[in-house]
């Protein structure tokens, strides 16, 4: 009997991740990335107004470009006849408008150059005053529309970004039919679609970003959002009413996208979701155990019974939802909105004159800068924590508080700025970055905090992406500071793993992704255990990096008189 292989595919911030995997075992037989060139070059995107928007044009090159590559590097005789499913993932909330077509506008020539056309990616803070506009009036609403995404509304979600833009840009607004998540656009293209109406939307993403729960019989009202901002009149009726867990078929692959990537027409495409929920199930998530996935942030995963959570409303995480990781599991997700970006800040801080001074020295030739810059940026973060490891840590050490991006949870609030205290003339560089790293495990820390303290128990740590495998010294100081057992996943790709088991149950090839998650699931390489010489003093830093972030709160929200 020939074997059956489904694709994955994981839309980061950066790039996109497909990989071609054995459906009976997991194993991965290819993968491909592809870096948004758009994106690399830093179009449309201005980080001083935290304004970071992507071309549809770099997601669609992307999938074909990294789905091709996979099928080709795998060697396998007729790949394309015996690949049944593709799933994919994406960053979010990443939504974008689109026309009655389905279309992104930003795909049309009017728009081609518009950044208020394009996706939003989740970490654009742009619609800081919308989410603000949000919250108030749902104070003075009748009906709490806010209770399961942790009673704040954020100005990475949905709503506000919807708002915001149809406020500053009435072209866009004007041509706007809809909107669309990353995670829902991606499978409707695939299939073909030609109506914005028909979009499958994803329960992960309609739950936890634009406000859909079953008790509401979906989205709120339309009164509710005309009453925010008359703007907003009609959109619900342009949206969407009922969602899809990830386990279900969106469709079957559309015979141009099966021609352009090698495939048949019979293949499924899964339901998507956004790339933490996969990638917990990817990372083989257990009931109570935070699942948390750390790349450029961190997402904070977890799934209990329905039945031993149904009274739980957690307050200040990023919602809790029926089916948005595993079906018939309540989901609850929280995370940092700067974690890997915090010490990405800190590597572009303390390369700034690498970049700048390197190219105008004399007598080095383009091949000896190009090697320079290349060794510096691949060896930096690596020996400052081989430096910061070796320092002597105590009560008054170097403080940071870790909001670089705002603040994700507990208690959205992306407002607030990151801060560091006790620099004297003998704080180094190591110095600066292990606070930065030690105020990124403090924030995980409040996260677990806020679970605990709301009557949801934290069993364990289930450690997933880039910073889980690659740095020990942050994993090991995590376990430090949360007192608590962190497990690292062996997957190099847990979201896009995830997404060939969704795809994969989709097809029919498992009844349930939990039957799909223990066939196809890696394990995991290691356990960092807490080591008992230093929690004390990280229990003791632990209330001071409380009263600093309690400080930069009261001091970001005084009212400022000019």
């Amino acid at each position: 009997m020939s074997k059956s292989y489904v694709i994955g595919v994981d839309y980061g911030s950066d790039s996109v991740r497909s990989v071609l995997v054995d459906a009976s075992c997991g194993a991965e037989i290819a993968s491909s990335v592809f870096y948004y060139p758009r994106w690399k070059r830093g179009e449309f995107c201005n980080a001083a107004r935290s304004q970071f928007r992507q071309h549809p044009l770099d997601y669609i090159e992307g999938l074909e470009a990294t789905v091709k590559d996979c099928l080709q590097k795998s060697g396998i005789q007729n790949i394309g006849e015996l690949v049944k499913a593709i799933s994919v993932d994406t960053t979010g909330s990443t939504p974008v408008a689109v026309n009655e077509a389905g279309v992104p506008l930003a795909l049309l020539p009017e728009f081609k150059d518009n950044p208020n056309a394009m996706f939003i990616l989740w970490k654009d803070h742009t619609a800081v005053n919308e989410a603000k506009e949000i919250n108030r009036y749902n104070q003075s609403y009748t009906v709490d529309y806010l209770k399961y995404v942790g009673g704040i509304y954020s100005s990475e979600w949905f709503w506000a970004k919807l708002l915001h833009t149809v406020r500053v840009d009435p072209q866009v607004r004007q041509a706007t039919f809809s909107w669309v998540e990353h995670c829902d656009y991606i499978p409707f293209l695939l299939t073909g679609g030609k109506q914005a109406n028909a979009i499958k939307r994803s329960v992960c993403a309609a739950g936890h970003k634009s406000l859909w729960a079953a008790e509401f019989d979906g989205l709120p009202p339309n009164e509710f959002f005309a009453g925010i901002d008359p703007l907003l009149d009609g959109f619900v009726d342009r949206l969407f009413s009922e969602t899809y867990t990830s386990d279900k078929p969106a469709g079957r692959l559309s015979p141009e996208w099966a021609e352009r990537l090698g495939l048949s027409t019979s293949v499924v495409v899964g339901v998507g979701a956004f790339d933490c929920h996969m990638g917990a199930v990817g990372g083989q998530i257990e009931p109570y155990y935070l699942s948390k996935v750390m790349g450029t942030s961190t997402c904070d995963m977890l799934v209990a019974p329905k039945e031993e959570v149904a009274d739980v409303l957690v307050k200040g995480i990023c919602g809790q939802v029926d089916g948005s990781i595993i079906p018939g599991m309540i989901g609850m997700e929280a995370g940092q909105s700067a974690f890997g970006d915090a010490y990405a800040w800190l590597k572009q801080l303390l390369l700034w004159p690498t970049y700048n001074l390197i190219p105008e020295l004399e007598g080095l030739s383009d091949t000896m800068r190009e090697n320079i810059l290349t060794t510096l940026e691949e060896k930096l973060l690596l020996r400052l924590s081989e430096k910061a490891s070796k320092l002597p840590l105590t009560a008054d050490s170097e403080l940071a508080v870790d909001w670089l991006n705002g603040r994700r949870t507990p208690d959205a609030d992306q407002s607030l700025k990151a801060a560091i205290m006790g620099l004297q003339l003998g704080t180094d560089a190591p110095a600066i970055f292990r606070a930065i790293a030690e105020a990124t495990c403090f924030g995980a820390k409040a996260i677990v905090e806020r679970f605990v303290d709301q009557g949801i128990p934290i069993k364990g740590l289930i450690g997933l992406g880039g910073v889980a495998k690659k740095s020990p010294f942050i994993m090991q100081m995590m376990a430090n500071v949360m007192n608590m057992p962190i497990r690292i996943h062996k997957s190099e790709q847990t979201c896009a793993l995830g997404a060939a088991m969704f795809a994969a149950t989709a097809a029919g090839l498992y009844d349930r992704v939990e039957d799909a998650m223990q066939a196809m699931g890696q394990g995991f390489e290691c356990t960092y255990e807490p080591e008992q010489e230093w929690l004390s003093i990280y229990a003791e830093r632990y209330e001071k990096y409380k009263a600093l972030g309690a400080f930069v709160e009261s001091r970001v929200s005084m009212p400022v008189t000019v």
